[in-house]
């Protein structure tokens, strides 16, 4: 699958299933206290004094950008669907989010202090990743750090129906190593990973989910 057309299709079924989507997940953090323990450091570490503004990649209707937003961050979001973006906007008014794309991000070298791809590379050709992961390089500076989110296994779903609609989407899952190994690659040095089981809150076969915290190392980290 060629990146124009794994773009052109991810794009479509967001614009499809935007309504939706913000319905059905809007409250999903709730019931999940280990994945709002990883936003929550995240959070932490993204504020130390000096470092600009945190991206969302993949914001979809902007439920973890309010969330961290309500844990203070300075955070804005971004997305490949116009209508994920146009939901966003009506859900948070007072929040920024613009429509974009991970494989190339209209943001200056070093100007974030961290980014966020909450399962927003899943749709992602794992051949494309490395542009992604050296997207979220290029843009962070330095000591500016990572959260991503992502489904752990070594399988390639294809969906047909997602939230009620018929859509064309395809869903990778990767082995935690297999990431690990891409972001270093990218130059983002791995500060802790935490895989969980599937809670009661989550479907069957939904299988285990991983999270990864990283930084761009700085100057002095870089020169040792």
């Amino acid at each position: 699958m060629s990146e124009a057309t794994y773009l052109h299709t991810t794009r479509a079924a967001y614009d499809t299933v935007a309504v939706d989507y913000e319905r059905l997940l809007r409250d999903e953090l709730d019931a999940k206290p280990l994945d709002r323990a990883m936003l929550a450091a995240f959070a932490e570490l993204a504020q130390a004094p000096g470092t600009g503004p945190v991206a969302e990649l993949g914001c979809g209707p902007g439920r973890v950008t309010a969330h961290l937003h309500g844990l203070g961050v300075d955070v804005f979001g971004i997305d490949l669907s116009p209508e994920m973006v146009a939901v966003a906007r009506r859900t948070h008014p007072g929040l920024r989010f613009d429509t974009g794309s991970m494989t190339g991000l209209e943001l200056d070298d070093a100007s974030l202090g961290g980014v966020v791809a909450w399962y927003s590379t899943v749709h992602t050709p794992p051949e494309l990743l490395p542009t992604v992961f050296a997207e979220c390089h290029r843009v962070l500076a330095p000591g500016g750090h990572m959260l991503l989110a992502f489904k752990v296994g070594d399988q390639h779903w294809h969906r047909e129906q997602a939230y009620g609609h018929a859509v064309s989407l395809d869903i990778y899952w990767l082995p935690p190593d297999q990431v690990a190994e891409l972001m270093a690659a990218a130059g983002l040095v791995l500060d802790a990973r935490m895989v969980r089981e599937p809670d009661d809150s989550e479907k069957p076969g939904q299988g285990r989910q991983g999270f990864f915290l990283a930084h761009k190392p700085d100057e002095a980290e870089a020169a040792r």
